[in-house]
């Protein structure tokens, strides 16, 4: 914020689950942010519990629910495979159940099934910095902490070409507008 990153009206934050991490955020930007949790991470988190036999049959019924178009079915959905887990495995229940609200961001904001095959995990992240890594891992000397700055921008630069628009960009007004409604929501529930 310091550095001109605008929250005013509200900013959609795709963490990897790190309960540390979500904490963090909402310190530094309070109401401001809206915080989704990745569903890839959640999903591998649930079922790396499971034997490796139920392991795809139960990434199967998780991705399933995630991509039910409304909140009320994916939370419903969710809640059923919750009770069905704790019968399974206590630990793979009590992993989906922490955190699983963020996990429904998009859905509560009305945006997931146009945005959460972009927006729901942290792919799109995760591929820049791949990227960039490609690039930089050859250079070991550094000697002014400019040149690190210089070198990220060159090679974020070099890369924007190669990065694909977002699937469903159409609905990023819709997300904006939401994103201004909810924050503004949480902003007046906050004591002052």
């Amino acid at each position: 914020m310091e550095r001109g990153l605008r929250v005013e009206e509200g900013l959609l934050v795709v963490v990897d689950g790190s309960k540390g991490l979500s904490r963090a955020v909402r310190e530094v930007l309070g109401a401001q942010a809206v915080v989704q949790r990745c569903i890839w991470h959640k999903r591998e988190n649930v079922v790396s519990y499971l034997p490796k036999a139920q392991q795809d049959v139960w990434r199967a019924k998780l991705q399933r629910a995630w991509r039910l178009p409304t909140y009320e079915a994916a939370w419903a959905e969710l809640r059923r495979l919750h009770q069905e887990l704790k019968r399974v495995n206590e630990d793979a229940a009590r992993s989906l159940a922490e955190g699983l609200e963020e996990t429904l961001t998009l859905h509560r904001l009305g945006v997931a099934e146009a945005l959460g095959g972009s927006l729901g995990t942290t792919n799109c992240l995760e591929s820049i910095l791949s990227q960039v890594e490609q690039r930089v891992r050859r250079v070991s000397r550094w000697t002014r902490s400019d040149q690190k700055r210089r070198w990220l921008a060159a090679v974020l630069l070099d890369t924007e070409p190669r990065l694909r628009r977002v699937r469903g960009y159409r609905a990023l007004r819709q997300l904006r507008a939401a994103l201004r409604r909810a924050t503004r929501q949480e902003s007046d529930r906050r004591p002052a």
